[in-house]
């Protein structure tokens, strides 16, 4: 996803980036970050930096890294804690809506756990933008279908001419089965919930067959 879909994704649903993130990091988190940081070398000024990478897809992972004075990137929303001062990537505002960070202590140090919800696919409506809603309808109509034989599908690009094109993983790659799914199956699921395109196309190399379910 490029920087600037990212932002008409944030636009179009609503968020406003120079708004606080609507993210919680509990008073345990926030004791457990400003003790790492402490500890580290040149810890003056040193914050923390929280993202999510490759956001909008099954791959998306929601990250936390250390920020050092002259670290920040445009676009990114500062916050003030205790002990420590955060910065948010700007784009993806939407992504981390009601992420909660937490820290558990135990008999072993202890757990710090993320949680976000939206980092795969973000809240929609109906104006938000046409690849999200496109994503959204494979994420949580197709792909649990697909699951069951250890499959998936994901949104590579919208053509001027208004086609999807998708690429197939896992068990769906190389399956002899997989025309009759696109086009029976994921083609009408996503025709019927999303009018605006007029059809889908498979951009995947199906000649690996050494995870094709059939």
């Amino acid at each position: 996803m490029t920087e600037e879909v990212a932002q008409e994704v944030a636009q179009q649903a609503g968020q406003d980036l120079a708004s606080e993130p609507q993210v919680n990091i509990t008073e345990s988190a926030q004791e457990y970050l400003g003790d790492l940081l402490s500890k580290q070398k040149d810890s003056e000024g040193m914050g923390i930096r929280m993202f999510v990478a490759n956001p909008g897809s099954p791959q998306a992972e929601t990250c936390i890294a250390y920020s050092r004075p002259g670290e920040e990137q445009d676009g990114d929303i500062e916050v003030e804690y205790a002990a420590f001062t955060a910065h948010f990537e700007g784009i993806s505002i939407p992504y981390l809506e009601d992420a909660k960070v937490d820290y558990s202590a135990d008999r072993m140090g202890g757990q710090l756990t993320i949680r976000a919800p939206n980092s795969k696919m973000p809240k929609i409506n109906d104006d938000s933008p046409l690849e999200d809603r496109i994503k959204y309808v494979l994420y949580n109509d197709i792909n649990p279908g697909l699951a069951s034989h250890g499959g998936e599908v994901s949104l590579m690009e919208v053509t001027a001419d208004m086609y999807a094109v998708l690429k197939f993983g896992g068990g769906c790659q190389g399956c002899s089965s997989v025309a009759m799914t696109l086009k029976d199956g994921v083609e009408v699921q996503l025709m019927d919930k999303i009018p605006e395109i007029k059809g889908v196309r498979d951009m995947t190399d199906h000649t690996d067959t050494s995870k094709a379910y059939m």
